[in-house]
């Protein structure tokens, strides 16, 4: 019998039992987006977040996008897209020190962050200001889900991790799979685990299929 995928994450996919792990609420801080030469762009839900502003105040400020995956919406959305990263928060260093110190970046955020980068930069010299633009509660999905035996689990943040245990426990005939090291960081101590060749879900499903049996 075939191991049950389940998926935590803000996406669906049909071979995988779906439980949303996190909901969005937005904020909207007062910014002045003059000041900035650069944005940093590290979630498609920042993108969502910058619909309530006026378009034209930020919209050809020069965007740092942390995977295609976000860099995508922001250009459809008419972003002017600075460079592109390679989907994990902590590599955005080596993209922010290529430019001059002298340059002011506005990171564009969640309340909780898994990756230190922006405390790295500013400690080299680097100028960046920060802005929540987005809260991230747990999902009525997540914590009520029921589990079966020998399951498979998906984990695609660190959020959607923390989620899971406020009311359940990876049992250890579970086979996990995350997106990536940041969130196996957040794991348990002792808990086994696989970590997709690329950090999409898309990967994710291959990795646990491959499981299944």
């Amino acid at each position: 019998m075939l191991r049950q995928i389940y998926l935590f994450a803000t996406s669906k996919h049909p071979d995988a039992i779906s439980a949303k792990s996190l909901q969005v609420r937005f904020l909207k801080p007062k910014i002045d987006f003059s000041k900035y030469d650069y944005l940093i762009i590290t979630s498609k839900q920042t993108v969502k977040a910058l619909e309530q502003y006026n378009k034209e105040e930020f919209i050809n400020i020069p965007a740092l996008c942390v995977s295609p995956k976000t860099a995508l919406p922001y250009k459809n959305f008419g972003g002017n897209i600075l460079d592109t990263g390679d989907g994990y928060g902590d590599n955005l260093v080596k993209n922010i020190k290529e430019k001059s110190k002298d340059k002011k970046w506005l990171y564009l955020r969640a309340e909780l962050i898994a990756s230190d980068f922006v405390l790295r930069c500013k400690s080299d010299g680097y100028k960046i200001d920060e802005e929540i633009l987005y809260v991230s509660e747990c999902a009525k999905e997540a914590l009520e889900v029921q589990v079966s035996e020998n399951p498979i689990l998906i984990f695609t943040s660190p959020s959607a991790i923390e989620c899971f245990l406020k009311t359940h426990t990876i049992s250890s005939d579970a086979k996990v799979v995350v997106i990536g090291n940041t969130t196996a960081k957040a794991l348990p101590s002792g808990i086994e685990y696989k970590i997709s060749q690329k950090t999409s879900i898309e990967s994710c499903m291959e990795m646990a299929l491959s499981l299944q049996v």
